[in-house]
């Protein structure tokens, strides 16, 4: 079994096709969708689009918000209830039975756990510095040797003792420090960190044409000024721990 692992679409139609472009050529087995797909422009695309290869889907913390269809009241609650708005009551359902996590039997690579955040979390994070002390915990009891995470947008693969952490990154809003990537992961004989290219003007005019409630222009910036890997990774270990 090979499989492409693409986390974090965030409704991004034009980065999604270009990841599945690329997938394509591979000749994979299985299409593994790791959750946060849908809070963006076009989320009711990127899901049936995702569904038509009959993908494998996990849940985000994201994907739990939209389908719930509550937020706080804030632009990123905006946005959440947009989202929920642009989806059928069928496409809810389907997403609010996605599990948290899949093991999956890869070439080479054996049972992998496929998560979001963390294996016990869809929200706590994981990143490429994150010390064992405050990994352990979030392991204990996975028996997979190799597990794949998302939800901090950005890339990595990293040995820990006999375990391998990878992160496929985002499609939709990599924190890469370059705009037009969508990032992604293929797995099977080994673990192949894969970055495809598109126009990010497209996924800008998305948010322009459909409405998607960007006033604070966060997206926008997220979209064309992308904060860099190292840059994203101390933000995300500073709030996972305010000591730092």
């Amino acid at each position: 079994m090979r499989v492409a692992a693409l986390y974090d679409v965030h409704g991004n139609l034009p980065a999604l096709e270009a990841a599945l472009a690329e997938v394509d050529e591979e000749g994979v087995d299985l299409v593994l969708s790791g959750g946060d797909l849908l809070l963006g422009p076009e989320p009711s695309e990127c899901l049936e689009l995702l569904r038509e290869r009959d993908a494998t889907f996990i849940r985000g913390n994201c994907d739990r918000d939209v389908a719930s269809g509550a937020g706080s009241e804030d632009p990123w609650g905006d946005r959440i209830r947009w989202t929920h708005g642009r989806l059928s009551e069928e496409q809810l359902a389907f997403v609010r039975a996605w599990p948290e996590s899949a093991s999956i039997d890869v070439n080479e690579l054996g049972h992998v756990l496929f998560c979001h955040g963390s294996p016990r979390s869809d929200e706590e994070i994981i990143t490429a510095i994150t010390p064992p002390k405050r990994l352990d915990p979030m392991l204990d009891g996975v028996r997979e040797r190799v597990v794949v995470c998302g939800h901090t947008h950005v890339q990595f693969d990293r040995r820990l003792g006999d375990r391998r952490l990878v992160n496929a990154g985002s499609v939709g809003l990599p924190y890469e420090g370059e705009a037009g990537i969508a990032s992604w992961a293929l797995l099977g004989p080994d673990v192949e960190l894969r970055r495809a290219h598109y126009d990010a003007e497209l996924a800008v005019e998305a948010l322009e044409t459909t409405g998607y409630p960007d006033g604070d222009g966060a997206v926008r910036g997220f979209l064309l000024r992308p904060s860099s890997a190292e840059e994203a990774t101390a933000h995300f270990e500073g709030l996972s721990d305010p000591s730092l």
